[in-house]
């Protein structure tokens, strides 16, 4: 099969689109004809090497994966070859403490599908068969692999771990980001009253409003915080979806009001930042850690989505041998939405 692969880490150069052997497929696995894959931002760690967990080599990414089951294992009795699905990116054992209690999203054995394991840049990937999810036929390919990962995050992160509801105000972050462009249509769906959210550039502004943002705040390096404060009379936010890191920490927990949330997802700028404890218990704050999501959760994704509740946002499509050129839009943060690469 073809594939994009890194033998080495390092920039975009090092993806190499080569043949590689099409994975064979254990008794409880599934291989997917991928036929649409969607760019993350641990897609670019893993390449980099800066992610904690030691990758593999030769490597395929790829976390968002949609396409047909094109054989299953001989233990697998809920899959048809053909059928159209999606893959849970989240990939747990389902035997662990946590597995069993239904956070699949903490499992002691989990991985990130292109993380550890081989990805999806790639015609074919093969996974555990309990984590790939029917995709609704009204969603295309590109369409369901947009609404893995990152929407899939979004969703944890503003319905079960921030617990939203309806008429607080919400700020998010970088909103042209992935999750950014689905915690604004979440928020939305969860009925908050007014949806704040932060732009790198002024061509971002008119997307961000089309999502549902109320107030768009320009620049990355403006007090987002101060015209937060302004906007809401001083009171600041009931809920705030950080995902950037060390350069807004500060930033983020200063714009919440009085028994806010901030919930958290990522550090790309960074993991270390700075926290006013007295601000933090003197308001009693929720600082909310999320990663991922579960099955359960995804099938929920997919439903709203499917139903016209949800858009996956898609800035743009690539052929799967052009990964270097979609990785290098994802990293100049040139892109609304999600960038797919389509096989």
């Amino acid at each position: 099969m073809r594939a994009v692969i890194f033998r080495e880490h390092g920039g975009p150069e090092v993806l190499e689109y080569t043949e590689v052997p099409t994975p064979a497929v254990g008794p409880n696995e599934a291989l997917i004809r991928v036929r649409a894959c969607g760019l993350n931002r641990l897609d670019v760690l893993v390449r980099a090497g800066t992610v904690p967990q030691t990758i593999p080599r030769p490597h395929i990414p790829g976390s968002e994966v949609a396409g047909e089951v094109a054989a299953v294992g001989a233990n697998v009795t809920h899959l048809t070859p053909g059928q159209r699905v999606v893959v849970h990116p989240y990939l747990s054992c389902g035997l662990c403490e946590y597995c069993l209690a239904g956070a699949e999203e903490l499992c002691l054995r989990g991985d990130i599908l292109g993380l550890r394991s081989n990805g999806g840049y790639a015609e074919y990937v093969c996974v555990p068969a309990a984590m790939v999810v029917p995709l609704p036929e009204p969603l295309s390919f590109s369409e369901g692999a947009a609404l893995t990962l990152s929407t899939l995050t979004a969703w944890h992160m503003l319905v079960t771990r921030a617990r939203l509801r309806p008429g607080e105000d919400v700020l998010v972050l970088a909103a042209g980001s992935n999750v950014g462009s689905a915690a604004i249509q979440i928020a939305r769906l969860c009925g908050a009253r007014r949806v704040f959210a932060t732009v790198g550039s002024p061509a971002k502004v008119a997307p961000a409003r089309a999502l549902g943002a109320d107030h768009v705040i320009v620049g990355r390096e403006t007090d987002f915080a101060a015209e937060v404060r302004r906007l809401t009379g001083r009171r600041g936010v009931d809920v705030v979806v950080e995902h950037v890191g060390a350069a807004t920490w500060e930033r983020s927990i200063a714009s919440l009001t009085r028994g806010g949330r901030l919930v958290s997802c990522g550090a790309l700028t960074g993991r270390h930042g700075q926290t006013d404890l007295a601000q933090f218990f003197g308001k009693e704050l929720q600082l909310l850690g999320c990663f991922g999501g579960t099955r359960a959760e995804l099938r929920q994704v997919l439903q709203a989505a499917a139903e016209g509740r949800l858009r996956a946002v898609i800035d743009s499509r690539f052929p799967l041998a052009e990964a270097a050129a979609a990785q290098q839009r994802l990293e100049a943060s040139a892109h609304f939405g999600k960038i797919v690469l389509e096989v």
